[in-house]
């Protein structure tokens, strides 16, 4: 098994969203806002090579987004694009097998897709893409809180094109690849486990936003539809975490990549970052 974090670029968000109720003296302790008060937000992949199949999680936000959207995100590439950053470790669109989908928010799954002489077609034209039919569900009947993240152009032509491979629960990718169900955030959402060659390495998505979200249990995001089972289920998988001490790749946190859940000499959770 062979697997890389692969950079699609960096947005700046209202902290209110990714912190929710969590006061300011607190997370600010973590994190600094810019001059317009917004905190920086990285959108990182995962690429794995496992049974001699190409999987790609998670496809960040894509390449199309319009010049309205592209400043209401703040989006910028410091360390370049999904496609472009696929490319240094020698993955051409064509060459992935399976991409898995955490869930289908925007931010996530906007890479799903790409405009080809004006349509909106797969960006990975051989591969399956996998999510949980209950996420899928809830994205093409979002209400009235959701619809401004669930974008059909993210996921329909998919499933139009029969590319869409739907999930029912837990399920096995490879020998070394499964994905979870986490929910909380999104009743559907999953995170990734790649196991091989004696490493664990875990995937939470938006189960952890933020490192510091892993660490501290009551911290959950105003994103979250249903925060009071993100906590539940936070807690079953940082005890998971603490006895396998798997490395975390954290999808959207700028400081702390990749880190291993400790407990500090208090006996308090604690992120030990890897560099």
């Amino acid at each position: 098994m062979d697997w890389q974090v692969i950079k699609t670029g960096r947005v700046w968000v209202d902290p209110g969203g990714p912190f929710g109720l969590v006061p300011a003296a607190l997370w600010k302790k973590t994190i600094k806002p810019n001059d317009k008060h917004l905190i920086p937000m990285d959108l990182n992949c995962l690429l794995i090579q496992s049974d001699g199949k190409v999987i790609v999680v998670d496809t960040g936000l894509g390449d199309k987004l319009d010049e309205r959207g592209r400043r209401n995100w703040g989006i910028s590439y410091p360390e370049g694009t999904l496609i472009g950053n696929l490319a240094k470790h020698g993955i051409k669109p064509e060459d992935v097998d399976i991409v898995i989908d955490t869930h289908l928010h925007w931010d996530h799954c906007g890479g799903n897709t790409t405009i080809v002489e004006g349509e909106v077609k797969a960006t990975f034209p051989r591969a399956e893409y996998y999510v949980q039919y209950s996420e899928w569900a809830d994205a093409m009947h979002p209400n009235a809180r959701t619809r401004g993240t669930y974008l059909a152009e993210n996921y329909r032509p998919i499933w139009e094109a029969g590319k869409m491979h739907f999930m029912f629960g837990d399920e096995t990718v490879t020998s070394e690849v499964r994905c979870a169900v986490t929910p909380g955030h999104t009743r559907g959402h999953q995170s990734v486990i790649a196991e091989g060659d004696g490493e664990t390495v875990f995937y939470p998505a938006d189960l952890s936003t933020f490192a510091v979200h892993m660490q501290r249990t009551g911290w959950v995001t105003a994103y979250d539809v249903e925060p009071l089972e993100t906590i539940r289920t936070k807690k079953q998988w940082q005890e998971w975490a603490l006895e396998t001490q798997a490395t975390m790749v954290f999808e959207h946190d700028t400081n702390i990549l990749k880190g291993k859940l400790q407990k500090d000499k208090e006996g308090k959770l604690m992120i030990e970052k890897i560099e």
